[in-house]
């Protein structure tokens, strides 16, 4: 597995996994034993970088996480999230943001118990709290640091102004927003903005949370309990204009001897030198084809012409619901 650097030393393996959709999202739960072995088989397989939250669950993903991750601790990079108006202890969702100093440290602490570590690797605000000034964030989290219960400070799903005032209290190590060749809004404004201040950029959704694979289409059918059931972009109306994306990286991908999913990462890795994409699976056939990407190799023309062919594509509908799109303010 090749590495690279979030920020100025985080060292992780170039593609890192998701772990959301382990303990729902996409749909039930996954069988808690399985999600352990295939944890652990991504470790054994080159990947240290497993990303988390108090959100995923809630609480629950991390207790998986961590309890997968402790006989290989010293080897991996953990990074978790607060920010949510979520109780540490019992997990209790209450409405909108809370990144108060207070919070915070409560949230850090007990993700700390239940990741069953004495640090964590990256800490990352989950969405930016309008009623807090970002400065006493990145404040709280530089004392966490201090303390040594945090190795690194991340922001998500943050404005590029929020990001460099951020920065200036306590360097930011990564940022994590949404992108893949389906949502491209990072390019304007969110990546000259990371290269200028030497932030890496973690993208979670690399593949359209299952769009770029080529597996999707108007015919699939997803559960209640699947947030894609209410997403515009997977709408029937929106798919139908959509699948020209799928069947552009498909094209390409039958040329190199590769997976559309493949692709679509080759190509994100191909946009920085300090891109870590963090795809999710609960198969370990998935994690094995996902990490095939790092030997996929685009050419410089070859990454030009697919984003040109790209963007000249009208994707149709919002990525979030409109809730979501509210906590990210874009």
């Amino acid at each position: 597995m090749q590495t690279r650097t979030l920020g100025q030393s985080l060292r992780v393996s170039a593609l890192g996994l998701g772990c959301m959709g382990m303990t729902g999202a996409y749909g039930a739960p996954a069988e808690r034993t399985q999600m352990i072995g295939l944890l652990r088989a991504a470790v054994d397989r080159g990947v240290t970088l497993f990303d988390t939250a108090e959100a995923y669950g809630p609480l629950a993903n991390e207790v998986l996480v961590g309890e997968a991750l402790a006989p290989v601790r010293d080897r991996v990079v953990i990074a978790t999230k607060f920010g949510f108006e979520i109780d540490p202890l019992t997990g209790q969702r209450g409405p909108g943001v809370n990144s108060k100093p207070a919070h915070v440290r409560a949230a850090a602490e007990a993700s700390l118990r239940r990741l069953g570590t004495e640090t964590i690797d990256l800490l990352y605000q989950h969405r930016v709290d309008p009623e807090v000034p970002i400065e006493e964030v990145a404040g709280t989290v530089k004392d966490l640091i201090r303390e040594g219960k945090v190795r690194h400070f991340g922001m998500s799903e943050a404005a590029p102004a929020t990001i460099r005032r951020a920065h200036a209290v306590q360097p930011v190590t990564a940022v994590q927003s949404e992108y893949s060749l389906w949502w491209r809004e990072p390019e304007k404004e969110l990546l000259p903005t990371l290269d200028e201040l030497g932030i890496g950029f973690v993208p979670f959704s690399p593949l359209g949370a299952g769009f770029l694979t080529g597996r999707i289409d108007q015919g699939t059918k997803f559960e209640a309990t699947d947030f894609r059931s209410f997403v515009p972009r997977f709408s029937a109306e929106a798919m139908q204009a959509n699948l020209a994306l799928v069947e552009l990286v498909r094209s390409v991908a039958d040329r190199k001897g590769a997976t559309p999913a493949q692709i679509a990462l080759a190509w994100l890795l191909g946009q920085r030198a300090w891109i870590v994409p963090i795809p999710g699976t609960t198969k370990l056939s998935r994690l094995e084809e996902n990490l095939g990407a790092v030997g996929v190799q685009l050419g410089a023309d070859e990454l030009r012409a697919i984003g040109e062919a790209a963007s000249k594509i009208d994707l149709q509908g919002a990525r979030l619901p409109q809730a979501a799109l509210d906590m990210t303010g874009r």
